[in-house]
């Protein structure tokens, strides 16, 4: 415990903090902000609703994996390697993100219009989702904030943008609009973000943007390998719910999502520090061997301590957390719950590890680790959801995100990390 509590001060004494801290801070007042209109919101669409939403969505986060090209990745240490084309890095990557949007828009538009015939309502309410990914391009900006550790400027600007999410929910609550409003609600804070950041990135003085193939050539060649991984994930990731749909009933992707978003609705913690030390990691791999994998060990010591002591509080208390927020008609939504929190600690042990693996350039064997994981998923849920129904689904998860953790120790060149996290875990070497 000692250990834990040294660890913690340490990481509050330094820019990595104080960069976390802002990111923490904007998205605790984001939570705050949309907190009890998410309440009201899945209230008033009831799992039948709130599950159609939730199938479209993840049609559009399966999709959001290709459409960044895996190039969100590699780019902070294209900043860190070469400061001077920032300009060239962040135009080169809008663009081609831009153009992966469109096209995956287009196509889960096509494929939701086959599967799903003759349900306007889906296809419509999925089209709407859709609209999200053309403005996620602008998150790319983001990343050049964090390498400058200015991650102030986007707490702000998403706070903005929920600010004005919150003002659209609560105008539909109050209007009592059709699901169909409700599903372009995402798009809307995605549009209002990207206008954010642009204002932002030209205030702060950003490069000129411009676009070069060779860059783009430069990236995609160093980030390709996150493209195959990130579809791999995306399909581990979202099969449960699109699965669900087909093979119970939008209602079952209600309870699933339901317990889902109460699991995330905390990971914002460990995203912002992940971020916050991730251009530091990168900094580290050129300058101090030893100081590069302790700080892979703290990060790592941090993830999992701190997801195991979420996931113990909503085994206690998540069954009265569900009947206070969300009313009885959504309790089904406990028994996933109990299940689904325990795979943060492996789900951002892997976020957290993309650090280690991009300055080891071991990209390579990702593609294979999560093709695994992939097959592992749809295989455990063709055989838990007819059973355990939502649990299944949610079971399911559990074990493919342990397997992207163990899997690695079969890759000789990937056990190195599987020993940091195993170090981390036993809390050694992190001082």
């Amino acid at each position: 415990m000692k250990t834990i509590k040294k660890l913690y001060k340490r990481f509050l004494n330094n820019k990595e903090a104080k960069n976390a801290s802002w990111l923490i801070v904007g998205k605790i007042f984001q939570m705050v902000l949309s907190f009890f209109i998410s309440i009201f919101t899945a209230r008033f669409l009831g799992p039948g609703n709130y599950g159609l939403i939730n199938y479209a969505s993840a049609y559009v986060a399966f999709f959001t994996s290709l459409c960044t090209l895996g190039i969100n990745s590699v780019i902070i240490k294209d900043f860190v390697d070469n400061p001077g084309e920032q300009g060239k890095a962040i135009g080169t990557t809008m663009v081609l993100r831009a153009i992966s949007s469109a096209l995956s828009s287009l196509t889960i538009i096509a494929i939701v219009s086959i599967i799903d015939q003759g349900e306007k309502t889906t296809i419509t309410v999925t089209a709407l989702c859709c609209v999200a990914l053309i403005f996620q391009v602008f998150d790319t900006i983001n990343y050049w904030f964090q390498a400058q550790y200015k991650s102030k400027v986007t707490a702000i600007a998403t706070l903005i943008a929920y600010f004005a999410l919150s003002i659209y929910r609560i105008f539909l609550l109050i209007t009592k609009k059709s699901v169909e409003w409700f599903a372009f609600a995402s798009s809307v804070d995605y549009i209002v973000l990207a206008v954010c950041l642009w204002y932002s990135y030209k205030k702060n003085g950003g490069p000129r943007l411009y676009y070069s193939w060779e860059k783009g050539k430069y990236l995609l060649k160093k980030s390709y390998h996150y493209i195959l991984s990130g579809m791999m994930v995306a399909i581990y990731m979202q099969t449960d719910k699109l699965m669900l749909k087909q093979m119970l009933d939008e209602t079952a992707v209600g309870y699933y999502s339901l317990a889902s978003t109460l699991n995330l609705m905390w990971v914002f913690v460990l995203q912002a520090i992940i971020d916050s030390m991730y251009p530091t990691i990168m900094r580290l791999y050129n300058e101090d061997r030893m100081a590069f994998e302790r700080k892979n060990r703290q990060l790592y010591a941090i993830v999992i301590y701190v997801s195991i002591f979420v996931a113990l509080m909503f085994m206690v208390f998540g069954r009265l957390v569900i009947r206070i927020l969300y009313g009885e008609s959504y309790l089904p939504a406990d028994a996933p719950l109990k299940i689904i929190t325990w795979y943060t600690i492996f789900s951002y042990l892997g976020v957290a590890r993309n650090a280690w693996i991009v300055c080891e350039d071991k990209q390579k064997y990702l593609k294979w680790m999560y093709l695994g994981a992939a097959l592992i998923n749809v295989i455990l849920n063709y055989i838990m959801i007819p059973i355990w129904g939502a649990s299944g689904a949610a079971l399911a998860s559990l074990i493919t995100q342990i397997c992207t953790i163990v899997l690695p120790v079969f890759i000789k060149d990937m056990r190195p990390n599987t020993k940091l996290i195993f170090d981390a875990f036993l809390l050694r070497g992190i001082k």
